[in-house]
């Protein structure tokens, strides 16, 4: 994660922030940040890919868990996770259960179920390495999905019944990878429909 902020400059020269300096900021803000241990990064934009495929897995898991107890939310929707300080915005997170805010904030959520990122060219080594070890330290988390935006590859990571973290690699358009803790499957096809590589 590089320490670039680019809006607003004036704002953002300052080393170290509280929590509720960052909120405030990012109220004002037209771009997302993520925050954490007092420092403040800017968010890179996503790609058509990027999008297309959010569409593809936001629209089966918003159907399929129609009527049940879990909620799912896209990449507006800020999260925090107090054991580290990290505030993000995932590209798809699941709540289960009773919705718990932020104190200090109504706009941010806290206890995922699952998180779903999407792996662009400039995030992939942090999503796949720092991000997902912060992810970690999150009690109520189950599983952490990874869908490559440049190849047919799904990491799908869930806690095994010995609260060990397992990975699942997918390859192949055939495949079906498992939302475990939600109780269904997801075809590789539907998540990468209408995705042509190559395609910024």
């Amino acid at each position: 994660m590089e320490n670039i902020v680019n809006e607003p400059v004036v704002a953002y020269q300052k080393r170290r922030y509280t929590v509720e300096e960052y909120l405030e900021m990012e109220k004002e803000s037209t771009e997302k940040h993520e925050y954490y241990q007092g420092e403040i990064f800017a968010m890179s934009g996503a790609g058509f890919n990027h999008n297309l495929i959010f569409s593809n897995v936001f629209g089966v898991i918003f159907n399929k868990l129609k009527g049940s107890k879990c909620i799912p939310f896209g990449n507006d929707m800020r999260m925090n996770i107090p054991e580290n300080t990290l505030f993000t915005y995932p590209d798809i997170s699941i709540y289960c259960n009773e919705i718990k805010h932020l104190n200090e904030d109504e706009n941010t959520i806290l206890h995922p179920t699952v998180i779903i990122e999407i792996l662009s060219p400039s995030t992939k080594n942090y999503d796949r390495g720092k991000k997902f070890t912060l992810y970690k330290d999150i009690p109520s988390l189950k599983e952490y999905i990874m869908i490559d935006s440049e190849a047919v590859l799904v990491e799908a990571n869930y806690i095994n019944e010995e609260k060990n973290w397992t990975l699942n690699q997918h390859i192949e358009i055939s495949d079906t990878f498992s939302l475990v803790s939600m109780g269904f499957d997801m075809p590789l096809a539907d998540v990468y429909e209408r995705v042509h590589f190559g395609v910024n």
